[in-house]
């Protein structure tokens, strides 16, 4: 820091010397930075617990029945699931040793559209042992 007692006439000098002022007010800016706690910024959400299913869908080790009801809905072995469930249940019987039977029953005024989708899920996941039951119930529909 330099300083200065005037100029060289011997005149007194006419300007503050700012030089210190500057340095004291670096040393209070670093401190006052330091010292601010760390800025978070978070929005509290409540979020919804996660419960188990009261009636967990279970695999059957010797055959699973699969329903699609005339409401578009699907049942496992009389549970009713989603068709993601449906996919993880095909997965979890592919895995079994030996693979249980899937037994698959439209309903007669299930949706055509319904029942083509959840034949595709089950192609798609390439069970090898599958069947369609209760065809018997349509026989008076093709008369």
């Amino acid at each position: 820091m330099a300083m200065s007692g005037g100029k060289d006439d011997g005149s007194p000098m006419m300007e503050m010397n700012t030089t210190p002022l500057i340095d004291v007010m670096l040393v209070l800016l670093i401190m006052f930075i330091i010292t601010i706690p760390v800025a978070t910024h978070s929005v509290n959400v409540n979020l919804p617990q996660s419960t188990p299913p009261k009636n967990p869908v279970k695999v059957d080790p010797v055959k699973n029945k699969l329903i699609l009801t005339q409401a578009n809905q699907i049942l496992w072995n009389g549970s009713p699931i989603t068709s993601s469930n449906l996919v993880s249940l095909l997965q979890a019987t592919k895995a079994m040793k030996p693979e249980p039977e899937l037994q698959f029953q439209p309903d007669a005024f299930a949706n055509y559209e319904m029942a083509n989708y959840v034949l595709k899920i089950i192609t798609d996941s390439k069970v090898s042992k599958f069947g369609f039951v209760g065809n018997e119930n349509y026989a008076t529909f093709s008369k």
